[in-house]
């Protein structure tokens, strides 16, 4: 029977929040007491019932300042007396780095949920005003919140004949901009006070790239805050790696640090560097020069600021330099982003630029994100944008200059590399929309 309130609708609404708890996220459910949720959750972890006759303050108080590093709201937007308020009280319980996510009834649902009330596919709900994402939105910010990311879910939220959880994946997917799920979510920051430095890790992929690496480190910052240089040297038919060490050792004012890759390929090489960096902020720089190495000022800015945890760099906004990218390269990319901007539901100009920065805080996530996976990221590239938006990190593009390398040739073998993507995007496509418990 076609029922709303069935368990199926619950489990997934239960996913979607599994995908922001870590194991070491300490975070708490406020939820409406009527709603039906708890009745049908398989784990009841981290569940406080708010009741709305009774003020948040006094509520709260139960918690004895315990703050979180994640807050979920459910179903209580629509029906509290006092939205502003509440959320001036939930920053009492958030740590200044902290998230929040909302979830809310979708108001182009209106009309099709008073039908399926009539007809009884659906609980009849208690006195509620259904507000528009757009208002959520405009009053969450105006109390002391940054909107990282909106998007919705269930645009088929019925079992029918097991049919449900494919349609809704593929729904999702193909509709992701016109938000036609029957819940939306918001996910928020608390808006930064001020300018926060941190410190700076840099790793620099390097394989055939001898004659580039010395240029290269020479354009490399000297960052106000502690930093390191990592070259993480693959297997070479130059002299990439003595190269490293020479440098390493006539620079010996530069924080620089040279690995040996074990792994092959770019993504398993930039993956043994994280093992051993030690800085707060993480920035990928490929080691060819193509994007100039002064521009990581503006990548750390952004999230020194507040704006971001992840700054991707993108080479479609300013006209590229002659012979800096082949064709085919081109139209893959394009390929790309569209099938990226789908997966993740954030709109992307580009995935495989090599200018990156990102929080430390990643590096669980991604480890999660590909303890996950059965096909593997031959590039790395789309492994830390995945697991970013998977884990509900906010997402920002930095446009980049591209130049064409002086030195060397490019590192891509277009046709193998493109089948190992087409089968890690159907894996990953799977993993977005997945149906069972994503932790």
């Amino acid at each position: 029977m076609l029922k709303i309130k069935s368990k199926r609708y619950f489990e997934r609404h239960e996913n979607e929040i599994n995908r922001y708890v870590l194991d070491n996220t300490e975070w708490i459910h406020l939820i409406n007491k009527q709603n039906q949720f708890k009745k049908y959750t398989t784990k009841k972890r981290n569940l406080f019932e708010i009741d709305l006759d009774i003020t948040l303050e006094k509520q709260l108080k139960i918690i004895d300042e315990k703050k979180f590093d994640l807050v979920v709201i459910t179903d209580i937007y629509e029906v509290t007396h006092d939205i502003y308020g509440f959320m001036k009280t939930i920053k009492t319980i958030l740590k200044p780095d902290g998230k929040i996510l909302i979830n809310s009834i979708n108001t182009k649902w209106n009309l099709v949920l008073t039908i399926f009330e009539l007809f009884n596919f659906k609980n009849k709900s208690s006195s509620r005003s259904y507000i528009h994402i757009k208002k959520i939105n405009s009053i969450t910010q105006s109390a002391g919140y940054s909107l990282d990311s909106s998007f919705s879910r269930q645009i088929f939220p019925f079992k029918m004949l097991y049919l449900g959880d494919f349609l809704n994946n593929l729904l999702e997917m193909l509709f992701y901009k016109f938000k036609l799920g029957i819940n939306n979510y918001l996910l928020f920051s608390l808006k930064p006070l001020d300018y926060k430095e941190y410190s700076k890790t840099v790793i620099v992929p390097a394989k055939n790239e001898e004659k580039n690496l010395e240029p290269l480190i020479k354009q490399i910052p000297i960052f106000k805050s502690e930093y390191e240089i990592i070259m993480i040297c693959a297997k070479s038919s130059d002299d990439t790696i003595n190269k490293a060490y020479e440098i390493k050792e006539q620079n010996p004012s530069l924080p620089i640090k040279v690995m040996i890759q074990k792994t092959k390929g770019k993504g398993p090489g930039v993956l043994e560097a994280l093992e051993v960096a030690q800085n707060e902020l993480i920035a990928i720089l490929d080691s060819d020069i193509s994007v100039d190495p002064n521009t990581l000022n503006d990548f750390f800015e952004i999230i020194e600021t507040g704006r971001a945890d992840f700054v991707n760099g993108t080479r479609f906004v300013y006209k590229m330099e002659h012979g800096a990218m082949r064709r085919l390269n081109s139209i893959g990319n394009l390929v790309f982003q569209f099938i990226i901007s789908l997966l993740i539901s954030i709109n992307l100009t580009d995935s495989l630029c090599g200018t990156k920065v990102f929080k430390k805080s990643l590096i669980e996530k991604l480890n999660k994100w590909k303890s996950k996976l059965k096909v593997n990221d031959p590039f790395g590239d789309f492994d830390l944008i995945f697991s970013s938006a998977f884990y509900g990190d906010k997402i920002l593009e930095y446009p980049v200059h591209y130049k064409a390398r002086v030195y060397g040739t490019t590192q891509i073998s277009r046709f193998s590399d493109g089948i190992k993507l087409l089968l890690y995007f159907l894996n990953s496509f799977a993993l977005f929309n997945s149906s069972k418990n994503v932790r």
